[in-house]
Parts: structure tokens; sequence; C-alpha cells
């Protein structure tokens, strides 16, 4: 089983127009709604491609009833929390293929909470394959909530991916977890490194293991403690919604980790197609069926380290 954590949890809602104009007023069509956050995006892509998966996440019990409706045959551990979920709005542009995402920063919650979440994650680790802590923190979240949760897993023998931010990507560096996916902005915000394999280095020193660097059109930069640093590219620019290329990209690491394989290029080709197959899709938490075949069109190199 891969066990997905999900500590800022939100209800996403699309709403898909021709064109946005910046300060008028526009009629759509209704926005699509579903229950979200980036670990519950990351168990939906695993479940969608056959594995195992279990969602842990604290939710507002104003919205815990829609969160469970919405997940359906999801297997989820929905710890309820006082008051509602966060929003997170997705605007996308059919004529300029754009999008934007406006999320709301969730609101501070009770140490209680995190006690909550640790003991669930812990009594789940005996069944666990993998270990994945993913998305933004709410206001207040203590530092050491990732790192804590890494720790656990890495001394029961359990793999880790952290898909976090800031001061939380460099706790779960520092725990050593087994694989750390920023994007090029979260890996300058937590390390100050423009450069993205200086970025990587600099987690690594903290006591990373593998990075992945999502970079967008420009693929994905796999940086390996020893070894060739490998980047991955798809022979084409895909167009569609971004939002949940990550997610997917995790859960294609996530699914061979839990198998017991660490081969650089067999994570970073999955990751990298499984992300790109997510942008064809209009909603976050899925993957196209032609991902395994877009893992057949991706070049691989080495870049210089």
């Amino acid at each position: 089983m891969i066990l997905t954590v999900t500590a800022n949890p939100a209800l996403d809602s699309t709403i898909t127009l021709d064109r946005l104009d910046v300060g008028e007023s526009h009629r759509v069509q209704p926005a699509v709604t579903r229950a979200g956050g980036k670990g519950i995006n990351v168990a939906r892509v695993l479940l969608q491609k056959g594995f195992d998966t279990l969602a842990v996440a604290p939710v507002g019990e104003e919205d815990l009833a829609e969160f469970r409706r919405d997940l359906g045959s999801i297997p989820s551990l929905l710890l309820p929390i006082p008051g509602r979920a966060r929003r997170s709005t997705a605007i996308v542009e059919r004529q300029s293929e754009r999008t934007t995402v406006l999320n709301e920063s969730g609101r501070m919650l009770p140490r209680e909470t995190w006690e909550r979440v640790a003991d669930a994650v812990r009594s789940r680790l005996p069944d666990t394959g993998c270990l994945v802590v993913s998305g933004s923190m709410p206001p207040g979240a203590p530092e050491s909530l990732v790192s804590d949760l890494i720790a656990s897993a890495r001394d029961a023998g359990i793999p880790t991916i952290a898909d976090a931010s800031g001061p939380y990507l460099l706790s779960a560096a520092a725990a050593g977890a087994t694989l750390l996916k920023p994007n090029r902005r979260e890996l300058f915000d937590a390390t100050g490194e423009h450069d993205p394999l200086a970025g990587a280095r600099a987690l690594q020193a903290a006591g990373a293991q593998l990075i992945l660097v999502s970079l967008g059109e420009d693929g994905m930069l796999a940086v390996p403690r020893t070894g060739a640093v490998l980047r991955a590219r798809l022979d084409v620019v895909l167009a569609g919604n971004p939002t949940g290329a990550g997610d997917a990209a995790v859960a294609g690491a996530a699914s061979l980790l839990t198998a017991g394989i660490t081969d650089v290029r067999a994570l970073l080709s999955r990751a990298t197609a499984w992300g790109a197959a997510a942008v064809l899709e209009p909603q976050a938490g899925s993957v196209h069926p032609d991902c395994d075949e877009l893992e057949h069109r991706l070049t691989l190199s080495e870049d210089p380290d």
C-alpha cells in the first residue's frame, strides 16, 4: 500500500472559459468541484493505475460529507476537524491554453490535529510500501511535521517521498527522505539557488537522497547522490492543464519505490511520463490513458554535474 498524507486538503474548483479578461465580468459554465490537495491527487492517480493506496487528511467537518462523497471508492482516512476546508480555484483558458490558480492558504489548526495525523500514519506503517507527504502546510503547522513523518517511515525501513516547499522541504531533506520532488521555484525558495542542480545538491548536503526537479517544458532533472545527473524530455510540448502534473509525477515514482525499484532512470522516466499525461486531463488527480506510450517517447540524456 502507498500511504499519502495531505496536511492542507482543499475543495478544488475548475472553471473553463475561452479567455479571461482581467477586471471584466464573465458568464461561465458551473465550476467542476472535487476533493483535492496534492496527496489526495496522488492517491487518485495511483488508484487509477491499479495501485493500493490510502489517503490521510484532516478535513473540516462542514465539508466532510462532500469529501467522502467525492472520494467515493478511493480509500481514505479523513480526520474530522472543526470548520471548513480551504478552497482552490483553477481558471482554464481555452484560447491561450493558460491556467490561473487561486489557492487559499488554509487556517491554523490545533496541535492535537497534527498528533492525530502522526498517530494515523504510524499505525499504518506496517502495511505501507511507500509514504508520500505532499502539498502545502496550513499556517502554524509544526516545522517538524514532515520530518517527523519521514523519520518514522525511514526508521521502519519504508521509502519516502516529500513534495513540499520552504522549511518543510528542507526538513524533509534533513530527515533523509528517499526522494524529493520540488519544482524550480520551490527549489529556489528553499535553497536560494537559481541553478536547479545547485539547489538539488544543497538539499542533498542537508541529508536528502534522490532529487527530481520539475522544469516545466524543459522536462525533469534527476540528481542522485552518486552517478550521472539525468534529464528527461518529451518529444513535444503538451498543451493542457499543468495543475496536477507534479502530483502525477510523485505517484509514478511512488509506484516504483513501493515495489523496491530504485533505478534512477526508471524513476525519472515514469515520473516524467505520468506528469506529462496529467497535463492532458482537465482536472488534477488523473492521467491520460496514453501515459505508458508517452514513456516510450522520452529522451533521457546526461547533464553536466
